[in-house]
């Protein structure tokens, strides 16, 4: 009996000694709360000392011995780091040459000139903070400037050329299967964007050029200049166009015979459309829809064909309209048959949904000055939405519809070849 008292004795003493030190406790977390601030502050202040003490590591290894000095100290001069998203004042150290004239530290450049602050800039303003709420938008650690709105300004158009040139130069995905080409009016501008979807469904933006898809020789240079930066146009690929006729010579002229051409059917509904008084527009579009849904090319090219004809007595212009490229509508058609795939990449919608994005991110700008700035914020908001793009509808049927775009590249190289 005396051992389990002792037992339950030296439990009470425990549990005893356990609220004593959880009172303890309490009090100092409490203390930690309300010096949190404080503590933020006096970590960033050591942040700052971390950096002016590396470049005292600097000048001291650059000097050397003593009598073997190759550069020597010049005292110091108010200069600036970027930390946190702001200029934070700093007084820099002075290296001067043996030989004289001033020697610059790498270290201090790297800290002053690294890009931290276009980054810093780029991440709050793309979750649409504007510039002149920037300075809100970051945290009191340290006194700063260099974030009031004409030098937020500044860092953003360097931050958003960087991202133009990025677009503009990285190489093109590998393993394309499909090529989007569409013009698109953006804030009054007219931009052609090139969008890619590779094997497994994925789609990648490459390339943003000032144009127009009826101007024969830009559309030919945007295409040449995918050729180099390493889309193989050896290989079969479906490209998706706008009705340019401009655009669909090109594609023949770069791509030749290896590439399939697929007219945008929303592009056509809409040029067919125009030409319709509006009593006939919707029934024309219920027709053209019609036919398009049919399960087969021959069938759907038949009830096309009745539409021309139908059309031809409303609006001669309409017919004509419908004619021109009619059986390019139906490229998919004799590739696949699974209705979602054709539904993807039987028009240009997928670049009209990237700009969909792109118009709702940029809506807080309110005065936009030239070509250049729409190209460099077009750029930004198209890779933030590339970030946020999923596989394309149908994607598990891309492997029969790489395979019926080998066969049709290879009748069209026999072809060539019996004519020559």
């Amino acid at each position: 009996m005396k051992k389990k008292n002792t037992n339950l004795l030296a439990q009470a003493s425990t549990k005893s000694d356990e609220s004593l030190i959880l009172e303890e406790c309490l009090p100092m977390l409490e203390l930690i709360l309300e010096l949190k601030p404080d503590i933020e502050a006096l970590s960033a202040e050591l942040g700052v000392k971390i950096m002016h003490r590396y470049m005292e590591q600097e000048i001291q290894r650059r000097c050397g011995r003593w009598g073997q000095q190759s550069h020597h100290r010049h005292g110091t001069q108010p200069g600036y780091v970027i930390f946190h998203g702001r200029k934070v004042p700093m007084e820099r150290p002075r290296l001067r040459q043996k030989a004289g004239g001033e020697a610059l530290l790498e270290s201090y450049g790297l800290f002053q000139r690294d890009g931290r602050m276009q980054r810093a800039v780029a991440r709050k303003l793309i979750r649409q903070v504007s510039t002149r709420n920037y300075a809100g938008a970051i945290d009191d650690c340290l006194e700063g400037y260099g974030i009031q709105k004409s030098s937020v300004s500044r860092q953003w158009k360097g931050a958003t050329q960087a991202e133009l040139e990025k677009l503009c130069q990285r190489p093109v995905a590998p393993k394309l299967v499909g090529l989007l080409l569409d013009g698109q009016s953006f804030r009054g501008e007219h931009l052609i964007v090139g969008l890619g979807v590779d094997e497994e469904g994925r789609k990648h933006v490459l390339g943003l050029w000032h144009g127009a898809t009826e101007n024969s020789t830009v559309v030919r240079a945007l295409l040449t200049d995918l050729r180099e930066r390493g889309l193989d146009t050896e290989s079969a690929l479906l490209v998706v166009i706008d009705g340019a006729k401009a655009l669909s010579k090109a594609v023949k002229e770069v791509f030749g015979p290896q590439a399939l051409i697929q007219r945008c059917r929303v592009h056509k509904l809409r040029n067919v459309i125009d030409h319709l008084p509006k009593a006939k527009q919707q029934q024309a579009a219920w027709r053209l829809r019609g036919a398009w849904a049919k399960p087969s090319a021959e069938a759907a090219l038949q009830e096309l064909r009745a539409t021309v004809k139908w059309l031809d007595a409303i609006s001669p212009s309409a017919a004509r309209s419908l004619e021109e490229g009619l059986e390019e509508t139906l490229s998919l058609h004799r590739l696949s048959s699974n209705e979602l795939l054709r539904a993807s990449l039987s028009s240009t919608n997928l670049i009209e949904s990237c700009f969909a994005r792109t118009q709702a991110w940029t809506r807080r700008v309110k005065r936009w000055r030239g070509a250049r700035m729409v190209l460099r914020w077009g750029a930004a908001a198209l890779l933030v939405a590339e970030a946020g793009f999923r596989r394309i509808r149908g994607h598990a049927h891309l492997h029969q519809l790489k395979a019926a775009l080998i066969a049709h590249q290879n009748s069209q190289l026999e072809s060539l070849k019996k004519a020559a």
